[in-house]
């Protein structure tokens, strides 16, 4: 993980000398469209999901294996904006490097019952909830990211929830339509709190 802390700018104030920090100011514009995508993708992937939950078929499928691979390509764009104005980066590397991988896991575990795709889906949920807080920590500073590190701390929790509910006998996909709209409620939360931050 990237324990650098949000990269600023420095600006010098010509009368006094004194230096002040601040975020660069496309970072913040750049995490405030691709949240509002993330949250328009969860809500209209979560409705999708919530219709065909019950049965693994090809559409249910198709879902589960697309949402991480979006996810990947986030972080990607992420990545690239972050890299572009001096922000962390590393955790965002780890995320695409967890996603891509979660999406391979969840094309193999889908010919094995819905079970098998709570378990995967659990430990990704924990493991990239935790890269989550720890990102959105570091960029504390762009604002909006309280919302990125309460998501991130909810995600550990619906994973662990995830792993446990595989064990039951009756057993659907909703509750990942649900986790996934919530996720995308935190991204808006957070977009519309950068908004905000960006006009002050």
């Amino acid at each position: 993980m990237d324990t650098t802390g949000t990269t600023g700018t420095t600006a010098t104030t010509g009368t006094t000398g004194a230096t002040s920090t601040r975020p660069p100011t496309g970072a913040p514009g750049a995490l405030r469209k691709l949240y509002f995508l993330r949250f328009a993708f969860a809500a209209v992937w979560a409705a999708l999901l919530f219709a065909t939950a019950d049965t693994l078929g090809p559409l249910s499928v198709t879902l589960l294996v697309i949402y991480p691979l979006f996810d990947v390509a986030c972080a990607v764009v992420d990545a690239r904006s972050a890299r572009a104005n001096g922000g962390p980066v590393r955790g965002l590397y780890v995320n695409i490097a967890l996603s891509t991988l979660t999406g391979i896991a969840l094309a193999v575990a889908a010919t094995s019952g819905i079970p098998a795709v709570l378990r995967v889906w659990g430990v990704w949920a924990v493991t990239a909830g935790l890269v989550q807080l720890v990102v959105g920590a570091l960029r504390r500073r762009l604002g909006g990211q309280w919302a990125m590190i309460a998501s991130g701390a909810i995600s550990t929790l619906a994973g662990s929830s995830f792993v446990a509910q595989a064990g039951a006998d009756d057993v659907s996909l909703s509750n990942l339509a649900g986790y996934a709209f919530l996720g995308g409620v935190f991204f808006l939360v957070s977009a519309l709190r950068l908004k905000r931050t960006g006009r002050n």
